[in-house]
């Protein structure tokens, strides 16, 4: 695969393997992305994670909440109770992804980036409970960022995208199994970002 390119001042990526990824920018337009960051920013009930690491509990760099059907429950470790229960705007959001998919979500996680000092570390969405291809629509509101992927075997294959506000990237095939993802820490200044990665667990 060759290494991608992407026009900055857009953030498209000609030449994405459309296997892994497809990238559609301005999902919602604008003002709309606006609207939904206020009031997702303002009405969600964030959490934040404590995860083990080197023996260390550690306070992950970022904000968290999990929505999903009422028949779904736990699936990883954030989820140390029942998931909410979809709000109006957010049933709103995922009609659109599914209409414009063609695929049924029972759940979404969101990640509230507060500056650019919030990220998320290499990892793959690779639990169990989403089967072993899964499909996930990521929706991003607000600042724009870097999203990297590397290959698990050969981490100088690496590839960059950036989510613009209002963007839908759809991650696909086996990206999970055999790519990580991240969200880096910024040496710039970086406004507030929301992203929404709407799943389906089994």
């Amino acid at each position: 695969m060759e290494q991608l390119s992407f026009f900055s001042e857009s953030g498209h990526t000609p030449g994405l393997p459309s296997d892994l990824l497809q990238y559609t920018p301005d999902f919602f337009s604008e003002s709309e992305s606006e609207i939904h960051l206020a009031h997702l920013i303002a009405e969600t009930p964030w959490k934040q994670k404590v995860v083990s690491m080197y023996d260390k509990q550690v306070v992950t760099p970022r904000l968290s909440a999990w929505y999903a059907d009422p028949e779904i429950y736990d699936y990883t470790s954030l989820r140390k109770s029942s998931p909410n229960f979809w709000t109006p705007e957010l049933m709103l959001i995922r009609n659109k992804i599914e209409a414009f998919t063609g695929i049924k979500f029972n759940s979404v996680l969101l990640n509230y980036y507060r500056d650019a000092n919030d990220s998320v570390a290499w990892h793959s969405d690779n639990e169990e409970a989403l089967g072993t291809h899964p499909v996930i629509a990521s929706l991003s509101l607000g600042q724009v960022r870097g999203f990297d992927i590397r290959n698990k075997q050969n981490h100088k294959q690496k590839y960059t995208v950036k989510l613009e506000n209002g963007s839908l990237l759809l991650m696909k095939g086996n990206l999970q199994q055999h790519w990580d993802h991240r969200i880096a820490k910024s040496t710039k200044k970086m406004k507030e970002r929301l992203n929404l990665t709407f799943r389906i667990v089994h």
